[in-house]
Parts: C-alpha cells; structure tokens; sequence
C-alpha cells in the first residue's frame, strides 16, 4: 500500500513537472516563473503573468482552483481557409485589435477532410473563451448546418460574424456592402461602353453572392441567367465560370472574389483573348497583390482594416456585459481602378 501510495506521488510530481517545462517553453520564462504565477507568488509582471495563464489555455491545462474566474481571455477567431488572401488580413486586423484588448485570438482554419468548424466550436466552449469572432464561414451559406451556433447563443457567448448574418440568431454581424459594391463594378464596366456583362458568383445559397445578384438585376440593365454562373471560391472556379460567360460573348465581367477574378484572367488569356483590351474584369476583396498581378487587377475594395476593428469592438462590448445593437452594420466598399478594365471592344 505505502508503495502504491509512493507511485501516484511519483506520478503527480512527473506531470506537474511536465507541465511547468511545457508552458515555460512556450511563455519562454524559466520554470520557476511559472510556478511562482501558478502559486500566486509575487515577484512575477503581469504581462509575464497573463502570458502564463493563456499559455495554460492555449496548452489544454486546467488552472489552480484560485485563478479558474480569470480564464477566458482567449477569442476564438474561426476563418473558412487561408487560401484567399483576405482572410489572413482579417485575421491580422482582429488579431491586432484583440491584443490591444488583452484577448488572445485562438486561430481556427478550415481544411479540406480536416477539422469541421462544428469540431472547432466544440474545443473553443472546452476552452471557455470569451467570445469567437467568423470571418466567413457555414454561417454564410444559407442551406448549411447551424446548429453550432445555436449552441453558442445557447451558452450566452459572445459572437460577432463577418459579412453575413443567419436568420432568427441575435449575432451581431459587420458586412461590407454587396449592393454598392457590385453597382460600382457594373457602372464602372457601362461607362467603358461595356454592354454584355457577366457575372461569377459563389455557390447559391451563398449569402453574399445573392445580395450581389439581387443587387444587379435591380439596376435595371438586363442580366438573364444565361450570364450568372456560380462556382467555388477558388481560382480554378473562376477559370471555369469565366470560360462558360466567355463562350457567350460577355466582354465585361464582375466577380465576387479576387481569386475568382484572377481566373476569370486566365480563362481569357487561355483563349488568345487580351485584358483588358478584348475582356474586362472586375474583382471583389481587394485581397493583397492585387495590384501586382498583370494587368493588376481593377476591384472592389472591402473596407478590412475598419470591419475588423469594428468586430473587436462589437465584441469586447458584450464580453464587458454591454449592449450591442441589433442588426447588420454596412461598411461602404471602394472600387480600386487599375489595368484589368478599359474601353469595350468595338463590334
């Protein structure tokens, strides 16, 4: 029994050992320094002792009993994929923003057969932090599963989403504006005379592609199906998309992405056709490079720096017990002019 009794000690000490070791790894203070926090010693700075306590988080250990009411000054921040690159500006703005906050954002990228953002908001509520943040995301396809975010209004977290909202859901939502965005595009393509414009939107219960959809067939020109295609949002999508419009003789096209857009380029030069001087094309993001591109690219700039500081600020307010009100808050977009559009071609 006394031997027994010797070997759970041993084996309690080797992982409070282990855990001392791995969060000073990762704070990059000495051993001692975490346990002097871990005890609530003096002697230890609070950024040092902040540092400590979200690396326990961050790690997966529990607290000390004393400092479980300090957890959660973690923030989920859950993005769709890093392949387009306005999410990791969105992320750059927000994780920036969260910092001058005191929050530590809790990166959660979606991969292709990897974790679910269903999985990534089970281990966000495990971790007990103070609010998520969705750039993107199932929350913007209408017909995809929304239970997870039912569970977080149902646990009274704070959640903000970025440019879409879901229906019968009190989140907060910070959107660039789909309508005077694809109306900048198709004035700026009519004013170069451009009369047969095609649209390449994302999937169809892509939120955001159906505002700009509405949005374009409210301007009054004509816009039959046969010139909305819809596609993935990816690079290759638009290649294929443009390819389809093309075969119809559109010579201007507005698209709903960069990455789109930039397909829509290749799909034209893969024809022999030149841009901008025999195809137009438009963008949507802005997204960096963009201007490097050849031609670079004419778009329609999201406003990031001012939606992402405006998420951080909307939900810092409700993890603070304050009001938010309720509803979409529109951010105006820009279009950006550079070498993809001109003058349409004659005949």
């Amino acid at each position: 029994m006394h031997k027994q009794v010797t070997c759970i000690i041993c084996d309690t000490l080797a992982r409070m050992t282990r855990r001392l070791a791995q969060v000073a790894k990762k704070v990059g203070v000495s051993e001692a320094t975490v346990s002097r926090v871990l005890n609530g010693k003096p002697g230890v700075s609070e950024a040092t002792r902040q540092s400590v306590l979200t690396a326990l988080d961050v790690l997966g250990y529990e607290r000390p009993t004393q400092l479980r009411g300090e957890r959660a000054r973690l923030v989920g921040l859950v993005l769709p994929e890093l392949q387009n690159p306005i999410f990791p500006a969105f992320a750059e703005v927000i994780g920036g923003a969260l910092a001058q906050q005191g929050l530590t954002p809790v990166l959660c990228t979606q991969t292709k057969g990897g974790v679910s953002e269903a999985d990534y908001v089970e281990l966000l509520l495990q971790q007990q932090v103070s609010g998520v943040v969705f750039a993107g995301g199932l929350f913007a396809q209408a017909d995809a599963p929304h239970e997870h975010y039912r569970r977080l209004a149902e646990r009274r977290i704070p959640v903000v989403l970025i440019n879409a909202s879901i229906e019968n859901l009190d989140f907060p939502c910070i959107s660039c504006d789909d309508a005077v965005a694809v109306r900048q595009g198709w004035r700026h393509l009519v004013s170069l005379g451009h009369e047969r414009i095609g649209l390449v939107l994302g999937p169809a219960d892509h939120v955001p592609s159906r505002r700009k959809l509405t949005a374009a067939r409210a301007g009054g020109a004509p816009l039959p199906d046969e010139r909305v295609e819809r596609t993935m949002f990816s690079l290759e999508g638009g290649q294929a998309a443009a390819s389809r419009l093309l075969d119809r003789g559109v010579t201007g096209i507005i698209c709903a992405s960069d990455p789109l857009a930039l397909g829509a380029v290749r799909a034209a030069r893969r024809r022999g056709l030149r841009v901008p001087d025999e195809v137009s094309v438009v963008g949507f993001d802005d997204s960096a490079f963009m201007n490097c591109t050849e031609p670079p690219l004419t778009t329609v700039r999201q406003p990031i720096e001012a939606m992402g500081r405006a998420a951080v600020e909307m939900l810092t307010a409700q993890i603070q017990g304050g009001s938010v009100p309720p509803g979409e808050l529109l951010f105006e977009p820009e279009l950006v002019v550079r070498g993809s559009t001109a003058q349409a071609p004659r005949g």
